[in-house]
């Protein structure tokens, strides 16, 4: 369920502050992806899914560990701020991540194919995979807990304010819809 301009001030903030974070991170990565590297030398372009996760782990675990990581956590913020910024609480948690992958997932494949034109950046389907699940990892980690939070906590005002309605000692007086003059 997506608050409306109407709705819960707290889940506009949460909305606001998710797009937000998004855009500041969404720069981040351009500048870390797209800026061009002076290096003497480029390697070959990696076209052969795992063959780059396959050379990272034979060059030994702390070097595999920290390059693999990279991969992973590039776009990991994105599995909590694409549904953050979209302000859905009630929604399907398989569609949800569906969704949230099938972005990452395509922003993966924007970052490989822009950077085909910046020097010394290479074209790695490894990362893109590596992108993809980090995505898919956090979302899965943080995103269904902080939806069920949210929807405890709204059911608990819920209830406050039911209970403080039905304390109270007056009750609202009635309204009579204005009828209008007959011609």
């Amino acid at each position: 369920m997506r608050q409306g301009p109407r709705g819960n001030p707290a889940a506009l903030r949460i909305r606001a502050a998710g797009g937000l974070l998004l855009v500041v991170h969404l720069a981040l990565v351009a500048w870390i992806t797209l800026r061009p590297l002076d290096v003497p030398w480029v390697a070959a372009p990696n076209f052969h899914p795992f063959a780059g996760i396959k050379a990272d782990l034979a060059l030994g675990p702390t070097q595999a560990t920290r390059r693999i990581g990279e991969g992973l956590g590039l776009l990991a913020p994105l599995g909590v701020l694409l549904p953050m910024a979209g302000g859905r609480i009630a929604v399907s948690p398989l569609a949800s991540l569906l969704r949230t992958v099938t972005a990452g997932a395509l922003l993966s494949l924007g970052i490989e194919l822009l950077q085909t034109g910046v020097p010394g950046q290479v074209v790695d389907v490894d990362s893109m995979l590596l992108n993809t699940l980090g995505v898919a990892l956090a979302h899965i980690a943080l995103v269904p807990a902080f939806r069920a939070r949210t929807r405890r906590r709204k059911e608990t005002a819920r209830r406050a304010a039911a209970l403080r309605r039905e304390e109270s000692p007056l009750t609202p007086t009635p309204t009579i819809p204005r009828v209008g003059i007959a011609p």
